[in-house]
C-alpha cells in the first residue's frame, strides 16, 4: 500500500540532502589539463570556472590559435571531472528512493 505520508518525509530528506550535496559541489575543485600540462583549468564540482593557468611558453603570437585551442580542451575535462563528483554526490542522495529515470535532471538546481 502506497504510504504518502512516509514518501513526503522521503523527499523531505531528499531536498536537504541534496541542498548539502549541491553546497558540498560547490567546495569541492576539479582541475582539467590539456597540452600535456601546460593549460590547466580549476572548476568547482558545480562547474564554475576558479582559475585558469597557462605555461608561458604559450604566450607568444605564434602560439595563440594552440592556446585558444588548449583552453577549451582543458576546459572540457575539468567540466567532465566536475560532472563525475556531481554525479557521484546526488547518487548518494537519491539512494534508496524509487525515482523515475530521466527524474534528477529535473530537480537539479
Amino acid at each position: 500500500m502506497f504510504d504518502m505520508m512516509k514518501m513526503m518525509k522521503q523527499l523531505g530528506d531528499m531536498q536537504s540532502k541534496m541542498q548539502s550535496a549541491q553546497d558540498a559541489l560547490s567546495a569541492v575543485n576539479v582541475t582539467g589539463t590539456a597540452g600535456g600540462g601546460l593549460v590547466s583549468v580549476t572548476m568547482s564540482g558545480r562547474a564554475e570556472m576558479k582559475g585558469v593557468v597557462i605555461d608561458p611558453s604559450l604566450l607568444s603570437p605564434n602560439e595563440k590559435e594552440m592556446l585558444e585551442d588548449l583552453i577549451v580542451a582543458a576546459t572540457a575535462d575539468a567540466q567532465a571531472k566536475a560532472a563525475d563528483v556531481a554525479k557521484e554526490k546526488m547518487a548518494s542522495v537519491t539512494a534508496g528512493l524509487p525515482i523515475p529515470p530521466g527524474m534528477l535532471n529535473a530537480l537539479k538546481m
